[in-house]
Parts: C-alpha cells; sequence; structure tokens
C-alpha cells in the first residue's frame, strides 16, 4: 500500500517503538495486536484504525497526538529533502 501518511505513520511507529528498545513481540503484547499486524503497519501494508492507533499510542506511553506528531515531523523532512533535491535538478 503506498502513501507517505500511511509510510510515514509506519516509520514513526518503528522508531518510536525502538527508541524504547521494544521489539515487535513486545509491543504487540503490549498494545494486545498481533506480531504480524504490527508488522505491516510499520511496513505500511496496511492501514491502521483510530483504535489500533490509540492502543499503541498506550503501549508506547505516548498520546494519539504525541504519535501523529512524529507523524508530521516525517512528513516535513520529506518535503524538506524534496525541496532540496529539486534545488539540484535545476
Amino acid at each position: 500500500m503506498s502513501g507517505t501518511l500511511v509510510e510515514s505513520f509506519g516509520l514513526a511507529l518503528r522508531q518510536l517503538r525502538t527508541e524504547r528498545d521494544l521489539s515487535q513481540e513486545q509491543l504487540a503484547a503490549l498494545s494486545d495486536l498481533n506480531r504480524s499486524y504490527l508488522g505491516e503497519i510499520e511496513r505500511a501494508k496496511v492501514i491502521a484504525s483510530l483504535a489500533t492507533v490509540h492502543k499503541l499510542a498506550q503501549a508506547l506511553g505516548l498520546s494519539v497526538t504525541g504519535v501523529f506528531l512524529r507523524c508530521e515531523q516525517i512528513e516535513q523532512q520529506r518535503v524538506i529533502r524534496r525541496i532540496d533535491l529539486t534545488s539540484f535538478s535545476r
């Protein structure tokens, strides 16, 4: 599944998980989700529901807003990189 928001969410989730030294198995257990499903979210193969985002945020010790803030930061970095690459192609 493509889409920068879905990809950014997956990357944000992976970053937040690894910053807390959690494996996919550990985060899945903490959030009452299947490990395979969590992997699919991180790889942007599926779109997480709001209920799932809430479970993941709680398991990570964050608010839903905190998770989406990280996602927004990743999106902003992508825009900056696109601008930088565009300036070189002129």
